[in-house]
């Protein structure tokens, strides 16, 4: 995992999570507002880990312990920031969609080509949450790599690595152990805003007034 700056946000994020999609909007006007952009860093975290089949494919039956009136509110939430932020999204929720080979793909991309990374990362989300496309889909992956202008191979290199899947998992652990329970977090020296923050927090965190 590339190491966060002392000058950098660090922020734990799974494309999967809509309120991701939402932060990176919220982060997107803060950066507007700022003389000089702050560097970001992306921590991955999975959603998903224990709806997962050993086949990769996602179980819709486990008891993530949230009911319909969680989801009812968590689409209220996510309208209201997406009407606040000023963007249009596809669908406010998607739950069954799976980020891991995306993850997976993204890593590889960070570490191979950083000088790229971001604008594949945010296609990633913007793919998902604006045009409603599985990111879980090699194909897609593909398309959404050449248009970053990246070798496609990334892709199938990624997914048959052990080695990158080793590390994604180990940054999956590192965010438990950091006590990361929720995405986004957006980490900023020793403190943190959890949550779709509206800019003026993100502002709060990075300058401290």
């Amino acid at each position: 995992m590339s190491q966060q700056t002392a000058e950098s946000v660090l922020v734990y994020a799974d494309y999967v999570c809509p309120f991701c999609y939402l932060g990176y909007e919220s982060l997107d006007q803060y950066q507007a507002e700022r003389d000089e952009p702050v560097e970001t860093d992306w921590h991955p975290f999975d959603l998903r880990s224990r709806e997962r089949r050993p086949d990769g494919t996602i179980d819709d039956s486990v008891d993530n312990g949230k009911d319909e009136e969680y989801y009812e509110q968590a689409k209220q939430n996510v309208e209201r920031l997406a009407e606040e932020y000023g963007v249009e999204m596809a669908e406010p929720l998607l739950k069954d969609v799976d980020s891991y080979d995306a993850q997976r793909v993204a890593y590889r991309i960070r570490e191979q080509y950083p000088d790229k990374f971001q604008q594949f990362h945010r296609s990633v989300f913007d793919a998902l949450w604006e045009e409603n496309r599985d990111i879980g889909d090699e194909d897609v992956l593909r398309e959404l790599v050449d248009d970053a202008d990246i070798p496609t191979e990334v892709v199938a290199d990624a997914l048959a690595d052990e080695e990158t899947t080793e590390q994604l998992e180990a940054a999956f652990e590192s965010a438990q152990k950091e006590r990361i329970t929720g995405v986004p977090t957006f980490v900023y020296g020793s403190h943190a805003a959890r949550g779709a923050v509206p800019p003026e927090q993100l502002r709060r965190l990075v300058e401290g007034n």
